[in-house]
């Protein structure tokens, strides 16, 4: 017949192999080497992407293209208040709109937000926002 699971011989022995954690809902692994590292994703930081959109809504505005703030909200489905906060931008010094011009999100982690900006925007004079923007400057 069949012989008892005690009188087997037992053998043990040593499995070598290479795992890497997977991320997901579960924690699960997989054999194998660990995938390369991706390569950093780098874009626009949202900041300088809203002053760019600040610039371009004002030569429209010149240009004559719209008549006015209230009608680029209406046809941009903002409300005034929010495309008056993009024309805020636009207060802020020749200078600082350079540097936050290339200012770039790393892996999707803004430098800096839009609100944090604007308050640097509505500082006063030019010298007071840029002793403002070094401080936050600083942090990043």
């Amino acid at each position: 017949m069949s012989a008892s699971l005690e009188s087997r011989p037992t053998e043990v022995g040593l499995i070598s192999a290479q795992f890497h954690r997977v991320r997901r809902a579960k924690v699960g692994f997989r054999e194998g080497a660990r995938p390369s590292p991706r390569e950093v994703v780098r874009r626009p930081a949202h900041v300088a992407r809203m002053l760019a959109l600040a610039h371009h809504v004002e030569a429209i505005i010149v240009r004559g293209v719209v008549a006015s703030a209230a009608d680029v909200a209406c046809q941009l489905g903002f409300t005034r208040a929010r495309v008056t906060h993009l024309l805020d931008l636009q207060l802020l010094a020749p200078d600082i709109q350079e540097e936050v011009l290339f200012l770039e999100a790393v892996d999707g982690e803004e430098p800096l937000s839009e609100r944090g900006l604007r308050a640097i925007a509505h500082a006063g004079t030019w010298e007071a926002q840029r002793v403002r923007w070094r401080e936050v400057k600083a942090s990043f």
